[in-house]
């Protein structure tokens, strides 16, 4: 048998490394989003007051619409249960060790997602929301991919290919944190330019608000395709480049967690 070179070796392990640390950093900024949704929500359903949440949700509540009230409470329901079980499928601890509650975990995550992924078409195009068409129209393909991506998951589970299911279940991972992606990624912009830039805050639309809503699923969806063509079908210069390029990701990724959490997550709790 020849060895690996010592190079490609070194440089493999620096992309785990780096793709570890990405993953560990988004499941604590995403655990954050989802204890700050639970709270602050479940606290108000709790004391029955729902009509609370209307002071952070367009169109949350409205009197005489019991269907949009119910789409709207499924949503946030779904939106905890996904950010908290979602990053525990992709543990590879968790499916060698607890492979039981790997398959459970699993098939509430894919129902979840096909059920968040059709309410919020149904929301986003009758309930309305702030922002432009454009976001609108982001929103509703970001919902499609998120259905579409828990049909092939769920596909290559059954077919036991689970190389393939590995594949579309980082996928959608991505797709359905695309809220979460939006907001982080909003906040380190006005962080940057210390405000609003490219955008009527009012109004909440705008051309860097247009380019956020798409790239809230694409940009993630388009590094993970070459993060997986570079672990495939590079040698150790491409693995390098990707673990740099990850780490500098990751950077920014936590200056988003970091203002989102400490500019609009904590202080409504």
């Amino acid at each position: 048998m020849v060895d690996e070179p010592l190079g490609n070796s070194f440089s493999k392990k620096a992309l785990k490394i780096s793709t570890q640390i990405w993953f560990l950093v988004a499941v604590a900024g995403q655990w954050i989003f989802a204890y700050y949704v639970l709270v602050l929500y479940g606290r108000s359903a709790v004391q029955g007051d729902f009509g609370a949440w209307n002071n952070n949700l367009i169109n949350g509540i409205v009197e005489g619409d019991p269907l949009g009230n119910l789409a709207v409470a499924v949503h946030l329901i779904l939106a905890v249960i996904i950010t908290f079980s979602g990053p525990l499928q992709l543990i590879p601890q968790v499916r060698a060790h607890a492979p039981s509650f790997h398959r459970f975990n699993g098939r509430m995550y894919i129902v979840s997602a096909f059920v968040i992924g059709i309410d919020s078409l149904f929301m986003i195009w009758t309930r309305g929301s702030i922002g432009a068409f454009s976001q609108h129209l982001a929103i509703s393909i970001n919902g499609i991919l998120v259905i579409a991506f828990a049909a092939m998951a769920l596909r290559y589970a059954l077919a036991r290919n689970f190389a393939t299911h590995h594949k579309w279940a980082l996928r959608l991972f991505l797709v359905v944190s695309g809220v979460w992606f939006f907001r982080i990624g909003l906040m380190l912009w006005m962080s940057i330019h210390q405000g609003p830039m490219g955008f009527d805050p009012v109004a909440f639309a705008g051309p860097f608000l247009t380019f956020l809503a798409f790239a809230q699923f694409l940009l993630p969806l388009l590094i993970l395709e070459i993060y997986f063509c570079t672990k495939e079908k590079t040698g150790t210069r491409g693995h390098l480049i990707m673990t740099v390029s990850l780490l500098i990701l990751t950077g920014a990724m936590a200056m988003g967690i970091f203002e989102a959490t400490t500019g609009m997550w904590l202080p409504k709790l």
